[in-house]
């Protein structure tokens, strides 16, 4: 049974990221593409903490959680330059 809900969960996230990618080509607004990009890696660390529940092993998790930093750095970076022009005061 887990099998087939992680076969679901790949599927749905993959579409997902599909769908983010998509937004981030086509936004119409710069907020579109900064959002977009915030999905795009929260759907990675999505798809990476599932490919470690079907590897079995904790490698993935680390990754997913610098991946997970790093986004959010960059999307406020990106979202603060967006507003001011400026990221560094």
């Amino acid at each position: 049974m887990i099998t087939y809900a992680l076969y679901f969960a790949f599927a749905t996230v993959g579409l997902s990221q599909l769908l983010s990618l998509w937004r981030l080509l086509m936004g119409p607004g710069s907020g579109d593409r900064v959002l977009a990009l915030d999905t795009i890696s929260v759907n990675a660390v999505a798809l990476i903490v599932l490919l470690g529940i079907a590897f079995r092993t904790q490698m993935y998790f680390e990754a997913a959680l610098l991946i997970a930093m790093l986004g959010f750095v960059s999307t406020v970076a990106y979202a603060r330059f967006l507003l001011r022009r400026d990221v560094i005061e």
